[in-house]
């Protein structure tokens, strides 16, 4: 299927297997409420120039969106799209939005380092209200960024806080009061962890996906297993087949990534990785309750996989 807009599209939140919405250049934001056979387009007035990288729906009428730069905005809807408020704000050059993630009510927002400073804030309140605070994390490294290529460089962890990536001259792990250095092709601004998705079975594994996006054949160094206590990261036997901007479980052992050269699938747990099509996708999110994985990306493009 295709959504129908000329538009890129990285954000993506499926509710369940009918209820799906998608953001991305141009002020978009996309619903469909029949599985994507039909879509209502929305302009978003006053953002025709923004690109909404990120979005968190709640129902067919509640969501949340992230536009990232000039203004650095959270925008919120309670009536399908027709309206939409604004909860976040600032129009600061220095700010750069990434990726949000939310889990019931509460819900962390990053943002790229200012001066080595990582922007950061939460919100109690599903996007209501948002709170800038310290992350209680370590300080960014020097050239080091996080990448708005599908909202998913950040997840919430049940119980135990939460787990960040970042990438560009460093890659680097930011969980608990802690940094790891992954084991990622690094060492450029393109370059580093784009995505980490937690198994939704076992919250001490996870898992990374990355690469070289000006390079996105290359398969070197663009994924990793994950074992948070105690720390463990470990190279796949057989990764996916090129640069990968999102990951995500299926379930304790399928999992499905994509990025600009194609999607992958594995059915061990990240440890071997099968292509299963050639076709670009920036961000693939399986339905909050449902069988239906969903991907969006260049052109408009969403397409639906059923396992």
């Amino acid at each position: 299927m295709t959504g129908g807009r000329q538009v890129s599209l990285r954000g993506l939140s499926a509710i369940n297997d009918q209820i799906i919405w998608v953001s991305g250049s141009g002020g978009s934001v996309g619903l469909s409420t029949d599985g994507g056979k039909n879509w209502k387009w929305i302009q978003v007035p006053g953002y025709a120039k923004t690109d909404f990288r990120d979005i968190e729906a709640f129902s067919d009428q509640e969501a949340v969106i992230m536009g990232i730069t000039e203004p650095a905005v959270i925008l919120r809807t309670s009536d399908g799209g027709d309206n939409w408020t604004t909860t976040f704000e600032d129009s600061s050059k220095s700010v750069f939005l990434d990726a949000m993630d939310f889990s019931g009510d509460e819900a962390v927002l990053i943002g790229d380092p200012e001066n080595e400073k990582i922007f950061f804030a939460r919100s109690s309140d599903r996007g209501k209200t948002w709170i800038k605070s310290t992350s209680g994390l370590a300080s960014a490294k020097k050239g080091e960024a996080f990448f708005a290529g599908s909202g998913s460089n950040i997840r919430i962890i049940r119980g135990d806080g939460y787990a960040l990536v970042s990438g560009g001259k460093e890659s680097c792990l930011y969980f608990s009061s802690y940094r790891y250095s992954l084991l990622l092709n690094q060492g450029k601004e393109t370059t580093g962890a784009n995505s980490i998705a937690i198994n939704p079975e076992d919250q001490n594994q996870a898992f990374i996906t990355g690469g070289d996006f000006s390079h996105d054949t290359a398969r070197y160094g663009n994924s990793l297993r994950i074992q948070f206590h105690p720390f463990v990261q470990t190279p796949p036997l057989s990764p996916p087949h090129g640069y990968r901007s999102c990951v995500e479980y299926l379930d304790n052992k399928q999992m499905i990534c994509c990025g600009t050269t194609g999607v992958d699938f594995s059915s061990d747990g990240g440890l071997h990785w099968y292509l299963i099509s050639v076709n670009g996708f920036h961000v693939c999110r399986k339905s909050k309750t449902g069988h239906s994985v969903f991907l969006a990306g260049p052109k408009g493009s969403v397409a639906l996989l059923q396992f």
